[in-house]
């Protein structure tokens, strides 16, 4: 009669620690990277509008607040009780919903490991899959207490920094562990299994990451996976709620932004460099993508870094 109230009880009191943790090892406003390889911290002190992103293969746990991502469209709320999760390399949408001065959000991300996931799936001491069809490469999962603790003692070797190198992979490959065995388990599995579909499209993104200033045709790109260009097509899709030649073009973009901002470079310099032929139909695909003409947005971005973050996971 009293489980629940008791686990109730466990989980806020993590969660409070959580937020406790956060607080002790990063001030102010933003993103913030940690001693421990692949953790960082977030915090927010208002609502902010959705802000584009790439987001990595990991965990988001929110420790106070919430926040929301959109990808293809489709909106993915998270927040005390729930948890963010990708297998895949995501173009998103990334917005604070619940947040104050008085309250800020407050949370963090880790990256997971693939290889982790590969080689927890080969010990054999996980249940057998249920669902072997491929979907989404994002998902939102329940936050339990079994996940809570091991992201705990992690976030506690940060007051025992000589103690990370020795336990801080131990945590994080059980926490990768949990999330095998959470709700959202069909997410890793679909990209870690070697044999699956999913694996087959991480490998097409890696290359395209890679190559993405080069010429792509789509049946090339399949047969380098091992495809035909249907299923690749229609798989490719259902992993990332987009084509092939819109990813592309979502990579050749932001690094043309990234250039033009952080580097400098002109307009007809940073698109030849992302793989346009012609600086013109650069810019129009780029004031379709973001709203604005190369050199408006990139004044806006400027300023507005001045002011904020603009990593918002």
């Amino acid at each position: 009669m009293t489980t629940q109230p008791l686990m109730s009880q466990e989980h806020d009191a993590m969660l409070a620690g959580l937020v406790r943790a956060i607080d002790k090892h990063s001030r102010g406003t933003g993103d913030f990277e940690t001693s421990i390889d692949g953790l960082t911290f977030f915090r927010r002190g208002e609502p902010a509008h959705p802000v584009m992103c790439m987001i990595e293969p990991s965990i988001v746990l929110v420790a106070r607040g919430a926040k929301q991502v959109w990808i293809g469209g489709t909106p993915y709320r998270y927040d005390t009780s729930h948890f963010l999760i990708t297998s895949l390399d995501l173009p998103a949408d990334s917005e604070v919903v619940e947040a104050s001065s008085e309250a800020p959000c407050v949370g963090m991300t880790m990256k997971l490991d693939l290889r982790i996931v590969a080689e927890l799936i080969a010990q054999g001491v996980l249940p057998p899959r249920r669902d072997r069809g491929v979907s989404s490469s994002v998902g939102i999962g329940t936050a339990t207490s079994s996940i809570l603790r091991p992201v705990s003692r992690l976030l506690e070797l940060l007051d025992e920094p000589e103690a990370i190198p020795v336990l801080a992979p131990l945590l994080q490959r059980e926490i990768h562990y949990r999330m095998l065995l959470s709700d959202q388990a069909a997410k890793l599995r679909q990209i870690a299994s070697v044999d699956s579909q999913g694996h087959r499209i991480a490998r097409a993104i890696d290359w395209l990451k890679l190559n993405y200033a080069a010429p792509i045709r789509v049946d090339e790109l399949a047969g380098r996976v091992q495809m035909s260009t249907p299923t690749f097509n229609q798989h490719f899709r259902q992993l990332t709620s987009m084509s092939p030649l819109q990813y592309l073009k979502w990579l050749r973009l932001n690094e043309a932004r990234r250039l033009m901002l952080n580097e400098h470079l002109d307009v007809s310099t940073a698109s030849y460099k992302v793989g346009y032929e012609s600086p013109s139909q650069f810019s129009r695909e780029y004031s379709r993508f973001f709203g604005a003409p190369p050199k408006k947005d990139i004044a806006s971005l400027r300023e507005a870094n001045a002011t904020g973050p603009q990593r918002p996971l």
